[in-house]
């Protein structure tokens, strides 16, 4: 899988409260889903979760169909150490979503922190949209983070692609609707400021 060995590198080579995109709980992002007020019962997906912590938080307010995407075994199983009797509640899937097949029709909510905007290539980027659009159910909510324009052009070493909101919505196209938009200055472990475009939309029911 395409980065795979990159990733696998990080997370054992560095300890997770180190890793730059480390938070110790994603506010900005429970803040927008519980505004989006999905039911408790809702099927969520964290896309690219590795061992974040928005799994332990989801859990702890009482969602009970949680997925985490990532194409990290180890940041996977960091994860699972770390919730211990309560990973069996959460659906784990290691792999690439950009080539992964997920259920269609299946994803009341999908979020995406610092997924989305590694993806510079048109292809990969089109890819990862025919999975949204395959995975999310029509009126479902998208949650995605992604860097601004004021942030940092590399993150881990990699080359990311930053975006205005305008950008993101003419990326995602017409048929998601903006719900919500703010900027989240993140500050990395190592002191650097990165700035991040936070935005839910919802994808428009279909029509006959």
């Amino acid at each position: 899988m395409k980065w795979q060995a990159h990733w696998e590198r990080v997370y054992a080579t560095t300890p997770i409260d180190r890793v730059g995109w480390y938070t110790p709980h994603l506010t900005t992002s429970l803040t927008f889903i519980q505004n989006i007020g999905v039911p408790r019962t809702a099927h969520i997906i964290d896309v690219g979760g590795g061992a974040s912590t928005l799994v332990d938080d989801l859990l702890r307010l009482g969602y009970t169909s949680v997925s985490v995407l990532d194409l990290s075994a180890r940041a996977l199983e960091l994860a699972r150490e770390r919730l211990g009797p309560l990973a069996q509640e959460v659906t784990w899937i290691e792999g690439d979503i950009t080539s992964v097949e997920l259920p269609a029709g299946h994803y009341d909510l999908w979020h995406d922190r610092a997924v989305f905007h590694f993806l510079t290539e048109p292809e990969d980027r089109e890819r990862y949209l025919a999975n949204l659009r395959r995975g999310l159910k029509p009126g479902g909510f998208l949650i995605m983070a992604t860097f601004a324009p004021e942030a940092p052009p590399k993150c881990s070493g990699l080359p990311v692609r930053r975006y205005t909101l305008e950008q993101l919505q003419e990326t995602l196209g017409p048929e998601f609707e903006l719900v919500e938009h703010t900027h989240e200055l993140h500050i990395t472990p190592g002191g650097v400021e990165q700035l991040y475009l936070y935005a839910s939309f919802q994808r428009r029911e279909s029509r006959a």
